[in-house]
């Protein structure tokens, strides 16, 4: 008999599940998540039937903004969103790859004007796999491990 883990079930709010595996902790760095403030379990390199290995994140009393799925997306389009509401499921969805992400991601062109004035970042997907993001001002392209997020 195989020894498994057992991890509570959360009462109200989101489990992001099947995303890419070694991924788990910049996806809650995106979220901003502090173990302080919230409650959370992240699971990484978990064995997986539809993926191999996979990581997981569970967060109590929270559900996730457009922003930050899009940007979640961004990083693992393979991702799984579950709300829960007490215990139970109430939706679950894939999550997508947006067209466009505006304020959400710093350019790293530091001659870019978004890093020079007050202006928000604008960056449209430029490829899908492997995701590349295009900043809408400066032109340049990037792939998605050379940006850096910002909420």
């Amino acid at each position: 008999m195989k020894d498994k883990l057992k991890v509570d079930p959360i009462k109200n709010g989101t489990v992001i599940d099947h995303i890419v595996a070694g991924k788990a902790l910049q996806v809650a760095d995106i979220l901003s998540l502090n173990p302080p403030k919230n409650l959370m379990m992240i699971g990484v390199n978990l064995t997986s039937h539809k993926m191999g290995k996979k990581d997981i994140i569970k967060v109590e009393n929270r559900i996730l903004t457009e922003d930050e799925v899009n940007s979640i997306a961004l990083i693992s389009p393979s991702a799984t969103l579950i709300i829960i509401e007490d215990f139970k499921v109430v939706k679950k969805h894939g999550i997508s790859i947006p067209d466009e992400i505006k304020k959400h991601i710093v350019c790293p062109n530091s001659n870019c004007v978004t890093n020079i004035e007050n202006v928000p970042t604008r960056f449209e997907v430029a490829c899908r796999k492997p995701v590349e993001v295009r900043c809408a001002y400066c032109e340049k392209k990037y792939a998605i491990d050379q940006v850096r997020f910002k909420f």
